[in-house]
Order: structure tokens, then sequence, then C-alpha cells
């Protein structure tokens, strides 16, 4: 893990702005989705990526009766009924 040397605090809602360089350097934007991690006594925030609910897989992806899948694990689940 980097340090960045930066600090914040929390406000009386338990918020903390993320500093504009490093959500640049990591592509994060207004409104998007972060994941929250804990490990130890570390907190971990990661970019959320919509990824199939089947394999995992991030690429390809579209929305099907309230699911993401992909069009690999599609492919297969059509295989399989042949």
């Amino acid at each position: 893990m980097k340090s960045t040397g930066i600090v914040r605090k929390l406000d009386e809602l338990g918020r903390i702005v993320i500093p504009i360089e490093v959500r640049r350097v990591l592509n994060i934007d207004v409104k998007d989705s972060l994941e929250i991690y804990t490990e130890s006594d570390t907190i971990i925030f990661k970019k959320h990526t919509p990824h199939c609910f089947i394999c995992g897989s991030s690429k390809n992806t579209i929305i099907f009766k309230g699911k993401l899948i992909c069009r690999d694990c599609i492919n297969v689940i059509k295989e399989a009924g042949q």
C-alpha cells in the first residue's frame, strides 16, 4: 500500500472527502460506486466494476432478468441446453 501523505477528518455524518488528485489517478468520477472492504484495522475503497454474477467477468455484460451476465456465460448456457 502506498502512502499519499494526505490526511482528512471525518465530518459529523461520518463522511470523508477523497482528494481530487487521488480521484484523478484512480479514474473515480462523481457518482461512481465504490466498494468498501476491511482488513484488520484497514479500510479499503475500490472502484466498483459491475461483473457477471456467474463467472465474475466484467467484459461484454448485459442485464438479463435483473442480473448482470456476460456473453460467454450465455453461450455456455445455450450450448448446455442443446
